[in-house]
């Protein structure tokens, strides 16, 4: 008999029920007597609301028919699920629009003013729209406390909140939080994930599409992040020079990247081709950048072709280009300049990841 996995879990403030199986029509129709089951293909498995009751009647469904993994599987307890907070005040969303402008004016990020926002709007809404002047450290502390760890969020969220809160009352109110009792756990490292060359080669090889190809192998080729890439205009390709222009990209930095008359031929292929007008990658509306989602996708379908199981990000590229470099003998200090790192501590990362020197370690075991 086939295995069916039961997993559980909480997305946009719903308690899930997640099936997963290889494909079966059988128990494909059964699955589909329950209500509100609905096929997630990015996840690749059926989705159930939560609710007291279902696990019994899974087990009952699929008694004879299939194996249940429940390992995956726990009751979702009420305090769990995301608190259904009051709609902010027009005044408050007002005052968000406002700290909003605000960073834009100083040349923030538009994904850090967006994070930001977001963040604010969380911790008023919390409060209940309470007047920002009468908030205090201990409002801070309680959200902290209550909100944040009580439903075990990452350290990335929690700073990231914490930070827009501080930010706001700091320069728009002139007075700062300082709560005593908010500590900041240290930010766990994880290792970037990287692939071989040959399984890099396989998914640069999947498509056929000279758009879909050329977009994927710039990233790879060039290390770069998913906006650089959707941002680079013409104009930003110097073939004669062979270099890459890359504008504000993060923290506001521009750089230049190496490009190999290898790349150039493959640009001057796809420009013959699909002739863009501003951007060098153009969506379907002529003179407006492709899209983030559709590059996502053309990744997914890429590695589908390629038939790796695991299941890379755009970003993966970027890593082992990283890696795949230092394994190849280039100096970390260029590999910063190349990656527009700040800091050196951010590229030293890749040390950890390449098999290099890991290779020539000779186990103790081999000796006995």
């Amino acid at each position: 008999m086939k295995t069916i996995f039961v997993k559980s879990g909480i997305w946009k403030k719903q308690g899930l029920v997640l099936l997963e199986f290889g494909f079966d029509h059988q128990l494909k129709e059964l699955v589909k007597t329950l209500p509100g089951a609905v096929w997630n293909g990015r996840r690749k498995a059926w989705i159930l609301p939560y609710q007291d009751g279902l696990l019994v009647r899974i087990k009952h469904l699929f008694q004879g028919k299939a194996n249940l993994d429940l390992s995956g599987f726990r009751k979702i307890l009420p305090e769990e699920l995301p608190a259904k907070f009051p709609d902010l005040s027009p005044n408050l969303e007002q005052e968000i629009q406002k700290f909003g402008e605000w960073m834009q004016n100083r040349r923030y990020a538009e994904s850090t003013v967006k994070t930001y926002s977001q963040s604010l709007s969380l911790f008023f809404r919390f409060m209940r729209n309470k007047n920002p002047e009468e908030i205090t450290t201990e409002d801070l502390e309680n959200f902290h406390q209550n909100y944040i760890l009580r439903r075990k969020y990452s350290v990335a969220f929690q700073s990231q909140v914490i930070n827009a809160v501080k930010l706001y009352f700091s320069t728009k109110l002139k007075r700062k939080l300082e709560p005593t009792q908010v500590e900041r756990p240290k930010k766990p490292r994880i290792l970037p994930h990287v692939l071989s060359k040959e399984k890099v080669k396989a998914i640069l090889q999947a498509h056929k599409n000279i758009k879909h190809k050329t977009m994927l192998s710039l990233i790879y080729a060039c290390g770069l992040r998913r906006s650089e890439l959707l941002n680079l205009k013409l104009a930003d390709v110097d073939s004669k020079r062979g270099l890459l222009r890359i504008n504000q990209a993060k923290g506001a930095k521009d750089r230049l990247v190496p490009i190999s008359e290898k790349t150039i031929e493959m640009l001057r292929a796809y420009y013959k081709s699909e002739r863009p007008k501003v951007y060098l990658f153009e969506g379907s509306m002529e003179g407006k950048p492709y899209s983030a989602k559709s590059l996502e996708n053309v990744l997914k379908q890429a590695v589908e072709k390629s038939g790796i199981k695991r299941k890379p990000s755009l970003h993966w590229l970027r890593h082992s280009y990283a890696t795949h470099l230092l394994e190849g003998g280039t100096d970390l200090r260029f590999i910063q300049e190349l990656l527009g790192h700040q800091s050196s501590k951010t590229t030293e990362i890749y040390t950890h990841v390449s098999t290099r020197s890991l290779q020539q370690i000779k186990s103790p075991f081999d000796e006995l």
